[in-house]
């Protein structure tokens, strides 16, 4: 590879579209050092497979950040940086181990899949509300919505005011997701967190007085057993719960119509045969999923294609092109929304296996199908959308679509 090339996401036309680049990368240099995110970018499937169960990588990024903050930095974010400390997500064993295994015991497939008939029933309501008028920001109206519903339905969190709680999402986003052009990214995070701490340490007291059936409840519960949450520590869970429970799924959806309208004849297949939902969730998941990389640290020296990887260095994992390798998957580059033995790594594997993958997966297999049927062919309105400023996550920022709606359609 050229000494010139740099992979960077804020060079032109990379952030909406790095596959290109990725593809490069997987064939010249698999262990690629990018001056531009001042760390390692894997890109092959295997060895970003092996950087998620490889006990050598480590996923503390909060700890090397806080190191490397002054006193004064660090007094400016310090609910921040403890609540993040507390993301299971962004810790090793054994913390990762008691973390992970209290919220399994409330976080249960039963739980999600008794959610199915809400979920379809917002769904329908959701659609409801645009589907005559002939277009939508299928985002604002749809995509962003759900999945804040469901995970506020499942975990017991009342949402008088979505608009405020996707400003807290959005600024933890852009700190979380390593934003490359959000200069006040760490103020907006700390704001953002203190926020939702407070909606958590209200709902706690509630819960305490009198449990319910929702998550919160159940968390609780665990947490007063024996060896089980600290107070802070069941902050910064339900924290993260609520957070990563709805950015998946609306990237997800969102990425999924985004290539839907630009591929008419995979929206008409999904839509006259809805059985194929399952298979075609877990495409996009692959071809354009909700992660764009994970982010680990070298617990010690690791040699990789004649590189070698330092403790203190970051590495970016890319899963988004991992899930394009062609020694992996065939045709790669294509949607084939009936691709069999769909092995893709969005969701991560080994121990860091997203906790929300079930709820993210009953979600989108339901609405695939019946956005499909309702809204009919779809065509992009407006200017290409924005993608996310992210390292980590991937998604547009809005996806605005005109379609005939099935009552028109069936009149016609």
């Amino acid at each position: 590879m050229s000494d010139a090339f740099v992979f960077d996401t804020r060079a032109p036309g990379v952030q909406s579209d790095p596959y290109p680049a990725f593809r490069r990368l997987r064939e010249e240099d698999p262990a690629h050092w990018s001056p531009a995110l001042k760390g390692w970018v894997l890109t092959r499937y295997v060895d970003v497979k092996t950087c998620m169960t490889d006990e050598r990588y480590s996923a503390d990024r909060i700890s090397p950040f806080r190191d490397s903050l002054s006193e004064g930095e660090r007094a400016r974010i310090p609910d921040l940086l403890r609540d993040l400390g507390y993301w299971m997500v962004f810790n090793d064993p054994p913390l990762h181990t008691r973390l992970r295994g209290l919220a399994n015991q409330a976080f249960t497939s039963r739980a999600v899949e008794r959610l199915a008939p809400r979920v379809e029933e917002i769904v329908d309501d959701l659609i409801d509300r645009f589907v005559e008028s002939g277009e939508t920001d299928l985002i604002a109206d749809f995509a962003f919505p759900l999945p804040v519903m469901v995970i506020a339905l499942m975990m017991g969190v009342p949402l008088d005011d979505m608009e405020q709680f996707k400003t807290w999402s959005d600024d933890l986003a852009t700190f979380v997701g390593s934003a490359q052009m959000t200069p006040d990214k760490r103020a907006r995070a700390q704001s953002a967190v203190q926020a939702l701490e407070g909606l958590f340490r209200d709902l706690f007291a509630q819960r305490r007085k009198a449990p319910g059936e929702d998550l919160i409840s159940g968390l609780i519960a665990a947490s007063d057993e024996e060896g089980g949450l600290s107070d802070e520590q069941l902050l910064a869970t339900c924290v993260l719960l609520l957070f990563a429970g709805h950015e998946t799924t609306m990237n997800l959806i969102g990425n999924g119509f985004y290539h839907f309208s630009r591929h008419p004849e995979v929206l008409a297949k999904l839509a006259q045969n809805p059985g194929l939902a399952a298979g075609a969730v877990e495409e996009i998941l692959r071809y354009d999923g909700p992660g764009l990389a994970l982010t680990r640290g070298p617990a010690e020296p690791i040699s990789l294609h004649g590189k070698t990887m330092q403790p203190g260095q970051r590495v970016f994992a890319m899963v988004a092109a991992a899930n394009r390798d062609e020694t992996e998957f065939p045709e790669a580059e294509t949607i084939d929304i009936e691709r069999a033995d769909n092995r893709h790594l969005t969701f991560g594997h080994g121990i860091h296996f997203c906790l929300g993958a079930p709820l993210a997966r009953l979600e989108a297999r339901i609405a695939f199908p019946v956005l499909a049927r309702r809204l009919g062919p779809l065509e992009p309105r407006g200017p290409e959308p924005q993608w996310v400023d992210s390292l980590t996550f991937r998604g547009v920022r809005s996806l605005r679509l005109g379609f005939a709606p099935a009552s028109v359609r069936g009149a016609a």
